[in-house]
C-alpha cells in the first residue's frame, strides 16, 4: 500500500448507508419500513432527498419484494411520486421485482453438511443486478429470502457475506429489511436471531413506533435510529411522521444539530403550555418520579404533540436551568408537597 492513493469511503447516504456493503433495516411489520425503503429507492433513482438528505449517489435502484405484488408496488410508488411532487417518468431508473406468492429463498442449508449454499434465485438476482447496474438494491424481507436458521451464527454470517459479495462485485449498496423478534421489540434493540446479523453488517437501522410506558400517543409517529455504523457515529435518531402516502421528517425531529434544537424547543413549548393549563385547572406536577412526575403526566396528555417522556424530561431540566420554572411547596404543614410552577417574568 506504500505510495498508493488512499481510497475514500463510498456512501449511498452519508454516514448512514455505505455503498459496497450491506445495511440492515429492521422494524415490526406494521411500522412502514417497506414504505421507507420504497422512498429510498425512489430517491436514489430520481435524485431526490430521502428524509431531507440527498443521496450521495444517484442512479438506478432495484427493489426486490417477497411481500408485495407488482400492482401493489405500482400503487405504492405512485403514492410516493405524488407525495414528492414528481412524475412516474422521473422514476425510469427504478426497477422492481416481486416474488409475492412464490418461493423467494436465495440460499438454504445443504442437507448433508448444514452449510448455507446459494440457490438459483440468487444467481438470477445477480443477473438482474448486472443488467440494471443499480446504485441501490433493496431486499424485502430477510424472513422470506433466507432459508436457513436465524439463530445459526455461521449461516447468518454466510448469508450476509453472499449479499456483500453482490455489493462488492457490482459496486452498489444493499439494504436488507428484517423483522425484530419479540425480545428485539421489548428491548428496543430491534434484532432477531443470532447476534451475527448485527455483527456482520456494517450499518444497522431500526424503525419503530414511539411509545411511552407501552402507550403509543401518536400512531403516525416513528423513530429511525442508527443502531450501528462501522464508519461513523451510532445513535443518531430521526423523528418521522407518516403523511399522505409517505414518511417525512417530523418538524420537531429529535435528531442531531438543528433537528435536535428544534425538538428541544418544541418540548419546552409543550411543557410551558401544559403547565399553564394544569395551573388553571388546579392540577399539579412534580419534578420527582412518582404519580405526578411531570414527564410521565404530560406525555399522556392530548396536548403533548407526540413528545416522548424522555424529551419532556430533558425539556424540564433545561427550563429549570434557564430559570423559567421552579419548585414550591404547598399543602398543610403536616403534609407538605412540592409542585412545579412557571416563574413570572
Amino acid at each position: 500500500m506504500e505510495g498508493q492513493p488512499i481510497p475514500q469511503s463510498k456512501w449511498l447516504l452519508d454516514k448512514m448507508i455505505p455503498s459496497r456493503n450491506v445495511t440492515l433495516l429492521s422494524g415490526d411489520g406494521s411500522t412502514g419500513k417497506s414504505l421507507l425503503a420504497l422512498q429510498l429507492a425512489a430517491a436514489t433513482a430520481a435524485g431526490h432527498a430521502w428524509l431531507g438528505r440527498p443521496p450521495d449517489q444517484r442512479g438506478p435502484a432495484l427493489f426486490v419484494s417477497a411481500e408485495d405484488d407488482d400492482e401493489e408496488l405500482q400503487i405504492r410508488f405512485a403514492d410516493v411520486a405524488a407525495a414528492e411532487g414528481i412524475t412516474m417518468a422521473e422514476l425510469a431508473d427504478l426497477h422492481t421485482h416481486s416474488f409475492a406468492g412464490q418461493d423467494a429463498t436465495l440460499a438454504m442449508p445443504d442437507r448433508r453438511t448444514g452449510a448455507l449454499v446459494a440457490i438459483e434465485r440468487l444467481t438470477a438476482l445477480e443477473a438482474a443486478i448486472a443488467r440494471y447496474q443499480p446504485k441501490l438494491v433493496v431486499l424485502d424481507t430477510l424472513s422470506d429470502l433466507f432459508g436457513g436458521e436465524e439463530n445459526s451464527r455461521p449461516q447468518a454470517r454466510t448469508f450476509i457475506g453472499m449479499l456483500r459479495g453482490l455489493a462488492l462485485r457490482h459496486d452498489c449498496a444493499v439494504v436488507l429489511l428484517s423483522h425484530p423478534s419479540q425480545h428485539g421489540l421489548t428491548s428496543g434493540w430491534g434484532t432477531s436471531g443470532s447476534t451475527a446479523w448485527n455483527n456482520s453488517v456494517r450499518s444497522r437501522l431500526y424503525f419503530q413506533p414511539i411509545t411511552d410506558g407501552g402507550y403509543e400517543p401518536d400512531t403516525n409517529a416513528r423513530r429511525l435510529t442508527l443502531k450501528k455504523s462501522n464508519y461513523g457515529p451510532s445513535g443518531e435518531e430521526i423523528m418521522i411522521r407518516y403523511d399522505a402516502g409517505r414518511s417525512i421528517v417530523e418538524g420537531g425531529a429529535e435528531g442531531t444539530g438543528l433537528d435536535r434544537m428544534a425538538a428541544g424547543a418544541k418540548a419546552q413549548r409543550v411543557v410551558m403550555a401544559l403547565l399553564q393549563q394544569f395551573e388553571s385547572q388546579g392540577r399539579h406536577v412534580s419534578p420527582h418520579p412518582g404519580p405526578t412526575f411531570l414527564p410521565t403526566v404530560f406525555a399522556a396528555e392530548p396536548g403533548s404533540e407526540g413528545c416522548t417522556r424522555q424529551a419532556l424530561n430533558r425539556a424540564m431540566s433545561e427550563l429549570f436551568a434557564a430559570g423559567r420554572i421552579e419548585t414550591v411547596e404547598y399543602g398543610p404543614p403536616s403534609k407538605r408537597r412540592t409542585k412545579i410552577i412557571e416563574v413570572k417574568q
